[in-house]
């Protein structure tokens, strides 16, 4: 299979592209990023990687990082978190109040902006937000074995300032007992966390450990892996999973950053990258470019 011939081809297709969506505007530091940026990378089994158009632009990876704090709580927590956050799609906005007030304060899934923030507070249990900022960030360098990754700072200050919704996902799930710390705290961390800024071939390199193959990294154990990808699949992509899984079917985490990592397990781990998103905070020109690979490659897990 001649992949970097089908990135390049992906890349050029999307170059031709007029519609690209819009970046996120409630975030003033990511709604000033150029959206003509594209970018794609792909590290398969054998630990080999390819990339084309910007994958070397750094942005910032935002839910893409819930992945991440997600396998760090698993680590930390086992089956205990899910005391705490479920396991099923939203069918709602990423940053919904409506289902959490229904559900009494425990978030549907742990990739909604609820679950994230919930799964974020049970790693901070016998740290101090810096120290898990530090566990965050070593755990994601280690997955790339790249120490050049890391926050960016105006990224975070834009987010703390305009976090007002979160702030009220936080206080609610602390009116039900289900927030150990002070929202600031947590929300803190959180903020940070979905800073941190990557280049599609960082990103793509930190996501070899949900690939499941023998020669890469093996971070977690295979059955959380499978559990991981599991919800990536169902989860991943907000109230647009579903359509996700039909139109690519990998399991996949997007971000308002506009980046996507997606997996297609015992294969490949692939990052892709364009700033402006379709109506459901999902990256348009992404979707459609991981729609083309998984056709070209047959990497879709449904065959």
């Amino acid at each position: 299979m001649d992949l970097r011939g089908i990135l390049d081809e992906i890349a050029a297709e999307m170059a031709t592209r007029s519609e690209r969506g819009a970046p996120a505007s409630y975030i003033p530091e990511l709604a000033r990023v150029d959206p003509g940026q594209f970018g794609i990378a792909v590290v398969t089994a054998d630990g080999r990687d390819h990339a084309a158009g910007d994958a070397d632009a750094a942005f910032s990876i935002q839910s893409v990082s819930k992945v991440f704090t997600l396998a760090l709580a698993l680590g930390k927590l086992g089956d205990r978190l899910w005391t705490r956050v479920g396991r099923e799609p939203s069918g709602l906005a990423f940053n919904s109040i409506l289902q959490l007030e229904h559900e009494k304060g425990r978030p549907r899934n742990p990739f909604i902006n609820s679950g994230a923030i919930v799964t974020t507070d049970a790693i901070l249990e016998g740290s101090t937000p810096r120290e898990t900022l530090g566990a965050i960030l070593r755990f994601i360098r280690e997955a790339a074995e790249d120490d050049a990754i890391h926050i960016d700072k105006a990224v975070a200050r834009s987010e703390t300032a305009h976090g007002h919704g979160n702030f009220a996902l936080a206080h609610y799930i602390k009116a039900h007992g289900n927030l150990r710390h002070a929202p600031e705290l947590t929300l803190g961390t959180y903020f940070h966390q979905c800073a941190i800024a990557m280049s599609c071939r960082q990103l793509a390199r930190a996501g070899r450990f949900l690939v499941n193959a023998p020669t890469l990294p093996r971070l977690v154990s295979a059955e959380r892996v499978r559990r991981i990808n599991a919800l990536m699949m169902t989860c991943g992509h907000y109230d647009g999973s579903g359509e996700f899984a039909f139109r690519v079917g990998l399991p996949g985490k997007s971000g308002v950053g506009g980046g996507i990592l997606a997996v297609a397990p015992g294969k490949a781990a692939i990052a892709v990258w364009s700033p402006g998103l379709n109506a459901r905070g999902n990256s348009a020109l992404g979707t459609e470019a991981m729609e083309m690979l998984a056709r070209r490659t047959g990497w879709s897990v449904f065959g």
